[in-house]
């Protein structure tokens, strides 16, 4: 693996780590000054919170991935639409994988009335914002890496200097 696909990798495993600690850290203090549980129903069961936080931090991880193995180092760029797009992603991930996770230990029906818990709750939407934010700055850090070309210089600065 050449050197900047590397670093990129490693540069999107550290921030899915982050990701994953910023969803639980925000969750707590939503949960804490809202007076809300994270998962609304009592009979959810223990994983679905877990299960549902697990698919959208994945699925924010798969992207940046992707986006770090094969974009080239020299068209890294910082794509708005595409951060955008993978906050969308992780705000339905985190909605239906957490709805799922209730259908499969309940019922259809009140997984679907979950679902709409879900949706237009605060957790998702943070779970969509902080990947969306995480995502534009994985991009600005891959933009703006010097790398083997050294930092720029001015037309009468030396290579000796």
């Amino acid at each position: 693996m050449p050197g900047f696909r590397k670093y990129a990798s490693t540069v999107a495993v550290f921030a899915a780590v982050l990701y994953f600690a910023l969803i639980i850290a925000l969750f707590g203090v939503i949960s804490l000054l809202a007076a809300v549980p994270v998962i609304g129903d009592p009979h959810a069961g223990e994983l679905v919170g877990p299960v549902a936080v697990a698919a959208s931090g994945l699925l924010l991880f798969g992207c940046l991935l992707g986006i770090a193995l094969r974009v080239p180092e020299e068209r890294q760029r910082i794509a708005p639409l595409t951060a955008l797009a993978i906050g969308v992603g992780a705000y339905l991930a985190y909605s239906f994988i957490g709805a799922f996770a209730f259908f499969v230990s309940r019922d259809a029906i009140g997984a679907l009335i979950f679902l709409g818990g879900l949706i237009t709750g605060p957790f998702a939407i943070v779970a969509g914002i902080v990947a969306f934010v995480i995502a534009v700055l994985f991009m600005l850090v891959l933009a703006s890496r010097v790398g083997d070309r050294g930092r720029p210089k001015w037309p009468w600065e030396k290579e000796d200097e």
